[in-house]
């Protein structure tokens, strides 16, 4: 009898396990799963919850560049105020470095411009309330050809940039092997997660393979685009093509029309108004590509802007998008938080024309009563609109609106 009722109770335990197998393998996957998604996902280092804001060496400088230049250009920062209005990267691109590693294959700054070390600059740079940037390339030179790239050595770099304080890696695409960057980028990716230091990623393949559609589980901004150039044409042209993803950027990860130009000397006040109004409301990240140390009060005042940065900044995080064009004449709109959209009216042409946005357009109920702010006038219009908005637009120029519903 005895040892019948133990064959029973043994038979029970096996089916009770066999029952609960699933389930405890289903319990042991999804926490793999989850772990896996944490550790895969880069926005999971918490920064880039609005664009980054700050200052790039490559459309003013190229490889013209070292130490004193980047200590000037962080002093200038914060003269000029640029710094409490959230211009807090700066960042050192391509040609820092020697071109040969040393013995144990590390990272060399250049003797001849980054004399102190980068470490140095990094911790001026802090002192300063700002934020450190530096340059790399998933290949074996970057794009100059004057300094190594990171491929094959990822893990050892992302250490050496997290031993040094930097805090945001631009990421280019040269002299590479072959591979697509959805198998080198992520790579990066990884080291980075495991340097033991929060480094905002921008991921710099130019667009090649749409990184849009793969980058937020990778960096933190992506280039959409090629290289601009200080030129009406060409900054239009990477607002278009930059434009086709907006539905994919989202706080944590952004789409990137390459750099600001404002200040460079290739366009009009005008230009460089509306150049700096389409990053703005697309989103963008707002990096300065001039000279800042030298910059005019007229170029300040552009880049100054408080209530164009508060629309790149706001909080909801919704790229807004192109939702008329006729001919020359463009309306893009999008949601700011607090049930507000911005406006921005722009006339590619060569003459002043008459734009007019209409509520159905830009998702504000057709029977609203809206007011609406100018942006760039810095005034809040008198009359209360209705169904529309109209606007005298001069050539090459722009309007900028926030709109609410009052009624």
């Amino acid at each position: 009898m005895e040892r019948s009722r133990i064959m029973r109770m043994c038979i029970t335990q096996l089916l009770l396990s066999l029952l609960l197998l699933p389930t405890y393998a289903f319990t042991l996957m999804q926490q793999f799963t989850d772990s896996t998604i944490i550790r895969r996902n880069l926005l999971a280092n918490g920064l880039a919850l609005t664009p980054p804001m700050g200052w790039n060496s490559w459309n003013h400088f190229a490889c013209n560049i070292d130490e004193k230049i980047i200590r000037e250009t962080a002093d200038a920062l914060v003269s000029t105020g640029l710094s409490k209005l959230g211009y807090k990267y700066v960042n050192i691109d391509d040609c820092w470095a020697e071109l040969a590693r040393d013995k144990k294959g590390n990272l060399v700054p250049k003797k001849s411009t980054f004399p102190s070390g980068i470490k140095a600059l990094a911790d001026y740079v802090h002192s300063k309330g700002l934020k450190l940037g530096i340059y790399s390339d998933a290949g074996y030179l970057t794009c100059s050809q004057k300094m190594p790239g990171s491929l094959g050595h990822e893990e050892q770099d992302a250490k050496t940039f997290a031993s040094w304080g930097i805090d945001y890696l631009k990421y280019d695409n040269c002299n590479n092997d072959g591979s697509k960057p959805t198998v080198r980028y992520p790579v990066m990716t990884r080291a980075l997660m495991k340097a033991g230091r929060p480094i905002f990623f921008s991921l710099c393949e130019w667009g090649d393979m749409h990184p849009a559609l793969w980058g937020a589980d990778v960096g933190n901004s992506w280039r959409t685009t090629n290289d601009i150039a200080d030129t009406w044409d060409s900054m239009l042209s990477r607002a278009d093509m930059n434009e086709i993803y907006a539905e994919l950027a989202r706080p944590g990860g952004w789409n990137d029309p390459d750099m600001l130009e404002v200040g460079n000397g290739g366009m009009t006040t005008n230009e460089y108004i509306v150049h700096f109004s389409i990053w703005a409301i697309s989103k963008a990240p707002l990096l300065i590509g001039c000279d800042v140390r030298n910059a005019t009060k007229e170029i300040i005042d552009i880049i100054a802007n408080k209530e164009v940065i508060a629309v790149n900044q706001d909080r909801l995080g919704v790229q807004a998008k192109k939702v008329r064009s006729e001919g020359d004449l463009e309306i893009w709109a999008g949601p700011l938080s607090g049930y507000r959209v911005a406006l921005l009216l722009v006339n590619r042409g060569p003459s002043p024309n008459i734009i007019t946005a209409q509520w159905d357009d830009i998702k504000i109920p057709p029977k609203s009563v809206v007011t609406a702010r100018d942006l760039w006038e810095h005034k809040t219009l008198k009359k209360g609109f209705v169904e529309n908005l109209t606007a005298v637009v001069d050539s090459h120029a722009c309007k900028m609106y926030v709109l609410k519903a009052i009624s």
